[in-house]
């Protein structure tokens, strides 16, 4: 029979009696002795009553023992309230909600200071209401608008409608170019100076140059080969290449457009979307550019 050693219970204090492998066995792994369940449960679910380290909040709040740490915290908005003060993240400053009558300042990398203001900021416009912003655009404009011209009210006739194009048609205009058209379906639109264009975005490049009095050619055909340049301005070509990274197809004639432009000693006045939307900046690509090659 194997030699009983005398133990303790850890709860109640009550002497256990253990073989003297199990005794050796929890010391080395050093788990407590208890007389039964009940007392095994008490003792581990033992809490003590902590303040919470937020100084503005100073709750009184229970927590089990084995979870006490050097700092302790209510709530996780309270730990967050105390890091964010002790380590700031570094490039974020101050900036007003996104919910204008929130109006709070907030450090973040979010447009909102809490999901509370977003909801409320997602306010459902009156389909009329849409329809009747999209035709005063679209008249103001002489044509159809594209999305990235009126972000705001796209992105309140998507969440109406459901896409933009389902928003386009319901005010009785006719949509532009749209993802499944890709490169193969172009919409043509007429400019202010008669020149047909092949997107709603060489319209607006085309209305820039009358606008700005620069002498412009359409469609004008590269040396040796059935490519054509958007514009020829003196002996300079330019082209929109407003698919660029949409298709291999599109890409591959970008590139045989630029061999060309070297082969036969041609400038070239590449522009891409991000300079005519959300704002037109092509004072610097062409202005510049038409003075030294007119």
């Amino acid at each position: 029979m194997p030699s009983l050693h005398k133990v303790l219970c850890v709860a109640c204090g009550t002497p256990i009696y253990r073989d003297r492998g199990r005794v050796n066995e929890n010391l080395k792994l050093k788990h407590n002795f208890y007389c039964s369940r009940a007392c095994e449960y008490t003792y581990k679910m033992r809490r003590r009553i902590l303040r919470c380290d937020n100084s503005d909040c100073g709750k009184e709040f229970p927590r089990m023992f084995n979870d006490v740490l050097s700092y302790n915290y209510c709530s996780r908005s309270c730990a967050a309230h105390v890091n964010n003060q002790k380590f700031p993240k570094r490039g974020l400053g101050f900036k007003l909600c996104g919910f204008i009558p929130c109006n709070k300042q907030f450090i973040g990398e979010t447009k909102y200071c809490s999901r509370t203001c977003y909801s409320a900021s997602r306010k459902r416009h009156e389909p009329k209401e849409l329809i009747g912003e999209l035709q005063r655009v679209s008249n103001e404009l002489g044509r159809v608008p594209a999305k990235r011209e009126v972000k705001l009210l796209a992105d309140s006739c998507i969440y109406a409608f459901g896409s933009w194009n389902n928003a386009i048609i319901a005010a009785g205009l006719m949509p532009n170019r749209s993802d499944s058209q890709r490169m193969y379906h172009r919409t043509q639109t007429t400019a202010k100076d008669g020149h047909k264009c092949d997107s709603v975005s060489e319209a607006i490049i085309d209305n820039w140059l009358t606008k700005h009095k620069i002498g412009h050619e359409r469609d004008v055909s590269y040396p040796a080969t059935h490519h054509k340049a958007d514009w020829q301005i003196g002996h300079t070509f330019v082209e929109y290449f407003g698919l660029a990274q949409d298709s291999p197809r599109y890409d591959r004639a970008i590139r045989r457009k630029k061999d060309l432009c070297k082969k036969y000693h041609i400038p070239l006045v590449e522009i891409y979307p991000q300079d005519i939307y959300p704002s037109i900046i092509l004072d610097n690509k062409i202005g510049r550019l038409t003075e030294r090659f007119l």
